[in-house]
């Protein structure tokens, strides 16, 4: 079984921890002995230069002799104290090499290099400096490094640097510990949260979220990206189950209708006249208008929607299309206002799936537009190409329902339901066609009362 990622995230901290703490350890040794222990056994080197100058001169004065410190060894201490002048004597005194009892580290051999006084194990790596009277060499002074040396001051010393290097290690060490198991936990948590809430959405509960933490880190956005996929995969169930609520809806009134009419004609409740056969050619159309803009929406889905995209001029497109519209536009009493320019509208699309286009948005407003209102379509160039505005008057729409506009079988308020027809897939239709040209399409309040539709298309490919 894998560990988790809070272990995981301790082991890697601590050991991390311990590592620099090892690293620090090892360091700190190195520069003790090849440092400060060099600067110490370079300070008894000059110790062992004035300590050669008096044993020199107490061999002289004995005679010429070692006899004298064979026989009182206790003079060899003596021996070793500097001949300078009592205003250097305190300097010598206070050195590091005096401090740390480096003159327990001499050793005097005879001229046979037998031991006559001073340290009893000198090491075979011992510094030496021979004892010359009158061109003579009666005797050695050596003096044993400070890291071979295993008693005296030097042994103390290194001791307790040990045992404080323990123990700034050892406090070092359960920081670090302290330190991995808080941030593991601070770290995993809401990792953890985001693992637990993931598993949930998977399993269908679009209701799962995360509590989102304040902090600018990338676990915090990661948080609030896990709660926007949960609300984005929630609404758009909703929606899917909006949606074939809407479908089944929609189909089930023309059905309803054409079964009503076939069962009067069955029974003879009604004759098969032209008022049936309109009526029953009109709920055809409506169930054939239906499913042709499902049809169109799930191939603009999955991008199978043909284009053939060409330059062309957008005048023309909107006169014939107007010009479609004129009966019914007079037959509702509704005014129309077409202002376009002298100067051409160039566009680069689909002269059918634009046309499309223009059609839906007519329709959109000949059917939610009260009689007696009006109906203006404006173009211009603008700088990002050509821009086409459809307003009409009242009912609008509220600000509210504005940004649904462009949803599958979204309608407004009772206003503009379904009483004047219409599935409410016109504008979705819309929306997909001016994606496909590259271009922008949004609604907002008209100054006539009612809906204002802006589409932008560009001039160029």
């Amino acid at each position: 079984m894998k560990p988790s990622l809070s272990t995981q995230v301790f082991a890697v901290v601590l050991s991390t921890a311990l590592a620099v703490a090892v690293a620090m350890g090892v360091s700190a040794h190195m520069a003790l002995n090849r440092g400060f222990l060099g600067y110490l056994n370079e300070q008894a080197v000059n110790r062992l230069e004035l300590a050669l100058v008096s044993v020199t001169a107490g061999y002289r004065e004995n005679g010429g002799s070692w006899e004298f410190l064979r026989e009182k060894p206790e003079l060899w201490g003596r021996l070793l104290r500097p001949r300078l002048p009592e205003a250097q004597a305190p300097a010598v005194k206070s050195s590091p090499a005096e401090l740390t009892g480096a003159t327990r580290r001499f050793t005097l051999f005879d001229a046979d290099r037998q031991r006559i006084a001073g340290f009893a194990t000198p090491s075979a790596d011992a510094l030496e400096r021979p004892v010359v009277v009158d061109g003579l060499t009666v005797g050695w002074l050596a003096l044993t490094p400070f890291e071979s040396v295993s008693s005296g001051a030097e042994k103390r010393f290194a001791d307790a640097q040990a045992r404080v290097a323990w123990a700034v290690g050892g406090g070092a060490l359960l920081l670090a510990a302290g330190l991995a198991f808080w941030a593991s936990r601070r770290l995993a948590r809401p990792v953890r949260q985001v693992a637990e809430a993931s598993h949930r959405l998977a399993a269908g509960d679009y209701n799962a979220r995360v509590p989102e933490r304040r902090s600018g880190d990338e676990v915090a956005q990661l948080s609030r990206d896990f709660n926007q996929l949960a609300h984005t995969l929630q609404r758009n169930e909703a929606m899917r189950r909006e949606f074939m609520a809407d479908v089944s809806h929609e189909l089930r009134t023309p059905l309803g209708i054409l079964n009503g009419e076939l069962e009067a004609l069955e029974d003879g409740v009604r004759q098969l006249d032209g008022a049936a056969l309109a009526s029953l050619r009109g709920e055809v159309a409506t169930l054939h208008k239906l499913v042709d803009d499902l049809y169109e929406l799930s191939l603009a889905d999955v991008g199978a929607l043909a284009y053939r995209k060409a330059e062309l001029d957008l005048r023309p497109l909107l006169h014939s299309t107007a010009g479609a519209f004129g009966e019914r536009l007079q037959g509702s009493g509704l005014q129309l206002q077409l202002e376009l320019p002298e100067q051409p509208l160039p566009a680069f699309g689909d002269e059918r799936r634009l046309r499309q286009l223009f059609n839906n948005l007519f329709e959109n407003s000949c059917r939610y537009t009260d009689a007696g209102g009006r109906l203006r379509i404006q173009a211009a160039r603008g700088p990002e190409g050509t821009v086409i505005d459809v307003q009409d008057s009242g009912p609008g729409v509220t600000p509210e329902q504005l940004p649904r506009l462009f949803e599958r079988f979204f309608r407004g308020e009772a206003s503009r339901n379904r009483r004047t027809g219409g599935a409410g897939l016109g504008l979705s239709i819309c929306q997909r066609i001016v994606e496909a040209h590259e271009g922008r399409i949004e609604a907002k309040p008209s100054p006539l009362g009612g809906l204002w539709v802006q589409v932008v298309l560009p001039a160029h490919a």
